[in-house]
Formats: C-alpha cells, structure tokens, sequence
C-alpha cells in the first residue's frame, strides 16, 4: 500500500486474519500505518526509482491516497505491476476537471460546471447561472476542505489561481444535505455497495456519519447506490470507490467528489456492517469474492475525533469506556494537533437519537470540549 496514513492502518488491521503479508510505503517511519505495519519502506510516492524498488515483490499495489502521479502509475503497469485502481481509473479522483469530463460523458448528474481561466471567467461563468456565489477548486491536490472557494464576487475570485493549476468552477448547490455512496468492485466486475449514508461536515471536514441516512427514501436511496455502481463500471474501479452526493431541495442526487481508496463515510462499517470497507478493498484488489455489506444494526453511527485540549488520550478512555461499554474507539496513533483527525469513534443500536448522542459524547470528551 502506498501511503502512510490512517487508511493504510485501518487497511493492515483488515488484512490480519486473512494472513495477508502488507508491505507500506511511508513518507516517514512514525505515520500512522508505520507505527503498526511489519514491513514499512519510507520514502518519496514522487520518486518513480523509489517506486518500483518498493513494488518489487509485490503482487497488488493500491493506495491510501490519490496523489501518485498518474505517469508513474502507468510505469509501474508497465513493468508488470498490478495497479488497483488503475491509472486509468484514479485519475478521475485525482483531477477533478477529468472527473467533470467523464461523468458528463456517462450522463452522470453533477453540479452545472466548467473549467475557468481567471477572476473575469468566473464572473462569465456566474452570469451564465444564478450569479454568485460559485464554488472554486483547484483541480488536483485538494481535499477536506482544502483547495475548495466558495466566492461571492470577482475580486473574492482571485485566490484559487495564484496555485498555478487549473481551476474548476460549480454552481453552489443549494442542497439538503451530503450523502455517500459507497461501492466495492472486483477485477472480474464483482461489486457490492454499502447503505448510503448521511456526511455531516463541519468547516470543510466530515464531523459525523450516519448509517443509513435518516428518512431517505427507497427510491433515492436505489437510485444514489446504482450510480455509484455505475461509476465504478464506467471507470474501470477495482477497490473501494466512495461517491460523495448532494441531496437537493428538489429531490434530485447529484456528484460531488469521487475517492478511489477507503473513506471517510465509510469507517462506521468496522463495527456496523458484515464487512468492513477495509476488508472488501483489500478483497477487491486481490481479486476474492467480496463479503456481505450489510449492516448489523438498524444504526450506526461515526464520529471523527479531532485533536483538541488533551495531548494524551488515554485518561479520557476511563470515562468514554464506563460510561458506554459498547462504545467502539478507533485512534490512529497521530501526535495530537488542534483540529487534526486522530481517530473516530462508532456507537451502534435500535434508537438514532441515542446512537447519535452516545456517539457525539464520545468524540467531544475524547476531544476536551466537555469534562462530564
């Protein structure tokens, strides 16, 4: 696995009883994987030499991340290397302009959109719609909020293009709420999708995540998991591919975002669905038939924890651990910083409101915002 980061130790947990030999690739030997994997080469995903020594004696090369560079990618498929997702596939998540294209192509609903040249084309772009304000993103390297504008004039459009890279401009959907679809394909077109679910973000950054989505219907629901199965048909996925969805005010499921790896929205299947999105991916990419996504519980429901008062988490485990004894804790071994991802949290059982709350306390003790 390329990539050292939370993913990758979640992925490496999965892979355990399946003795599953995981060889990493880290950018530093104390990455969250790092501190947890057997095997851990550290050094530059950039460097296409660094590469194909660590893809030596590797039968599958996947990703925790998106940001290898594609020519890379399709150098070491060159070599023999099985790549899973593929180039051809990742580069949909790594370009957000090549994703617009392509879902376009495939009659995907998305957000109306066009790649601009500058903070007059912007201004264009708005008059074609409703005006300001447009959402702005830079094609490559952005996420959890970063490398994403939402611009109310011309003069607020000037940001994004100081990158050097192309920008993406949307319309800003005036949408209900965020959904996820997540969906699991294998090379010989195997594929399983998980219950879609609602991502509730806060600044930029998914806080929570519940499972199903609450009172979404049927209908919508079929209809937000055939696109995702579609999408990863028509992209050639092998893995786990994570669409990210804005429900409208009109009914209608548009595409947000696409992640080609494990998600964010999908962490609460460690401890509420038959199989996790971990052990499916790792499934997926070596080509075994893939296990059952169905939950275990009528709800469950997924916490981030971010770092906040207590550098040392462990004292805050006593209170969260007694208080709620079926509570499940997820840390992923990162230094703590304010407002950085260091873990989650899943609660699980028959009434949302109380799922919901055990979960919240959790994360926000584990955090330092409440003490009791």
């Amino acid at each position: 696995m390329i990539g050292g980061g939370q993913l990758a130790r979640m992925t490496h947990e999965a892979g355990i009883p399946l003795g599953i030999r995981f060889k990493l690739l880290s950018d530093t030997p104390v990455d969250s994987a790092a501190l947890v994997a057997g095997e851990v080469v550290v050094g530059d995903y950039r460097d296409l030499d660094t590469l194909r020594a660590f893809a030596a004696g590797c039968d599958v090369i996947t990703f925790d991340h998106e940001h290898v560079p594609t020519e890379h990618l399709r150098a070491l498929e060159a070599d023999g290397i099985a790549v899973r997702p593929g180039p051809d596939a990742l580069v949909h998540a790594q370009d957000k302009g090549v994703m617009r294209a392509r879902l376009d192509s495939i009659g995907v609903p998305c957000p109306r959109h066009r790649i601009v040249s500058d903070p007059a084309d912007v201004t264009r772009f708005a008059e074609e719609g409703e005006g300001y304000p447009v959402v702005l993103k830079t094609v490559r390297g952005g996420y959890d909020g970063k490398g994403v504008w939402v611009v109310r004039d011309e003069a607020g459009a000037a940001e994004p293009f100081r990158a050097g890279v192309p920008v993406l401009a949307e319309e800003k959907v005036d949408f209900v709420r965020e959904l996820a679809a997540n969906v699991v394909r294998s090379p010989h077109g195997q594929a399983v999708a998980y219950p879609v679910v609602e991502s509730i973000q806060v600044d930029g950054v998914c806080d929570t995540v519940i499972a199903p989505a609450p009172e979404l219907p049927e209908a919508r629901s079929s209809q937000a998991q055939r696109l995702a199965l579609t999408i990863a048909k028509e992209l050639g996925v092998v893995g786990h591919l994570a669409v990210e969805l804005f429900e409208t005010r009109d009914g209608r499921i548009l595409v947000n975002e696409l992640a080609m790896r494990p998600h964010n929205s999908g962490h609460w299947t460690q401890d509420g669905a038959i199989t996790s999105q971990f052990a499916n991916h790792l499934r997926a990419v070596l080509d075994l038939p893939l296990g059952d996504p169905r939950p275990r519980q009528p709800w469950t429901v997924m916490a981030n924890v971010l770092g906040g008062d207590y550098p040392d988490m462990y004292a805050a485990y006593l209170h969260c651990m007694a208080r709620d004894p079926q509570l499940k804790i997820h840390m992923y071994g990162k230094d703590v910083k304010p407002g950085r991802k260091v873990g989650h949290v899943n609660t699980y059982g028959d009434d949302l409101a109380e799922v919901r709350e055990r979960a919240r306390h959790a994360a926000d003790y584990l955090r330092g915002t409440i003490q009791e």
